[in-house]
């Protein structure tokens, strides 16, 4: 199937079976059926046997999956042995934060530098990377070739930075700013809204009450 016509919500399960074939891996599983790991990730064999027949066949009839292998191919479609070449900007908590504690190696990517405009923080180190004058950005790109920019910076200074690393031979962005970068050709951008997930949480909550408060509700008419 071409990738192209690989639906979002299916390239947005991948990398939850490789979280979760990884974890089986570590614990020594060899081998797994689409039916087990359908209960051990709450989905139907259904659909992740449909999942995985986008990019191939994986499983054996009577068999099912070889776990290593699978983690493995997964891990190839999803290029965590690109070791993307990426930036930083804006080393306030929250970028210290997804520096500090998230393992870029293992998902493909390469934290080469970190910027931010306060100078307080220049010639400090988040994670091994210095942090460098944002003014120096232009001719660190110029000289490293980053193709990946994570954004934590005001959302008003969003587009206009994403614009200049395009400039500068930015191909990606993961985006924390709370603008939507959508305007960049040949671009791909992952915005990322928190404070859209704590709303889901949200609802989930709310209509988990629903049917308790319908139904007292029912219950004095």
């Amino acid at each position: 199937m071409a990738k192209g016509s690989i639906s979002s919500s299916v390239i947005r399960r991948m990398p939850r079976y490789y979280r979760f074939l990884g974890e089986l891996a570590r614990q020594g599983v060899v081998r797994i059926s689409s039916r087990e790991l359908a209960e051990r990730m709450g989905l139907t064999a259904s659909q992740i046997r449909q999942d995985l027949n986008c990019f191939g066949g994986f499983g054996q009839q009577g068999y099912g999956y070889n776990v290593p292998e699978l983690h493995s191919e997964i891990g190839r479609i999803l290029g965590v042995d690109a070791a993307s070449r990426t930036i930083l900007v804006g080393a306030g908590n929250l970028g210290k934060a997804i520096a500090q504690h998230l393992d870029f190696a293992k998902r493909g990517f390469e934290l080469i530098g970190i910027f931010d405009k306060n100078p307080d923080l220049w010639g400090t180190e988040i994670a091994g990377v210095p942090v460098s004058d944002i003014a120096e950005m232009e001719a660190f790109c110029a000289e490293q070739h980053p193709t990946v920019a994570i954004l934590c910076i005001p959302k008003t200074a969003a587009f206009d930075t994403a614009q200049k690393l395009c400039a500068l031979g930015i191909r990606g962005f993961w985006n924390f700013s709370h603008y939507d970068l959508r305007q960049f050709e040949d671009v791909v951008v992952e915005n990322v809204h928190l404070g859209d997930s704590l709303l889901t949480l949200s609802y989930g909550l709310k209509s988990s009450q629903e049917p308790d408060e319908k139904s007292a509700g029912g219950a004095k008419g």
